[in-house]
């Protein structure tokens, strides 16, 4: 869902033909896991101040396309506390995860 300030741009026909063409260029396929995308993104995340540029908005060197796990892990995992390198064992020490699980 589009934030207040950038609805007027992801309606122009400047962003859909950018968007069209960016995804025909990929195959419609998420750039990450090949399976098929679903929200075109931008790397350098548009602010109210970049979002008029269009070396940042409407570049397709300033895009991905993502399908939406890809997408929830990009804006989710940076933030969120959770690791996914690491676990606890059975007997609740913490290690990391890999063929041969090692002691933290």
């Amino acid at each position: 869902m589009a934030k207040e300030w950038a609805k007027k741009f992801y309606k122009s026909k400047a962003w859909r033909q950018c968007r069209e063409s960016y995804i025909s260029n990929v195959y419609g396929l998420c750039e990450r896991c090949k399976q098929p995308g679903k929200i075109l993104h931008h790397i350098e995340y548009l602010t109210p101040n970049n979002i008029t540029d269009p070396y940042v908005s409407l570049n397709h060197d300033n895009l991905e396309y993502l399908c939406q796990d890809c997408h929830n892990k990009e804006h989710h995992e940076k933030y969120s506390p959770v690791r996914s390198d690491v676990m606890f064992d059975d007997e609740g020490n913490l290690v990391k995860v890999g063929v041969w699980c090692e002691r933290i």
